[in-house]
């Protein structure tokens, strides 16, 4: 299950590069009750991704860490 829920987080990632997205409707995207896929969950604890107020929303993004993790998956791809 863990390669499953690590090609989660690096979906998670892809999408949070896309564009702003506010925690809201990240939460409706990503969150999970099966506690065998806690892609929200691991995403903040390994520090993958951020939480910023702006303009009176939280803004989910993706900090440097979430981006080197997703600069080494397309070294390994190419």
């Amino acid at each position: 299950m863990t390669d499953t829920v690590e090609a989660l987080i690096l979906d998670l990632l892809d999408w949070l590069t896309i564009r702003d997205r506010t925690y809201e409707e990240v939460m409706d995207a990503w969150r999970t009750s099966c506690p065998r896929l806690p892609v929200w969950e691991d995403a903040n604890d390994r520090g993958l991704i951020s939480r910023e107020k702006v303009n009176g929303r939280t803004v989910i993004g993706v900090t440097p860490s979430g981006f080197a993790l997703l600069s080494r998956r397309e070294i390994r791809n190419a």
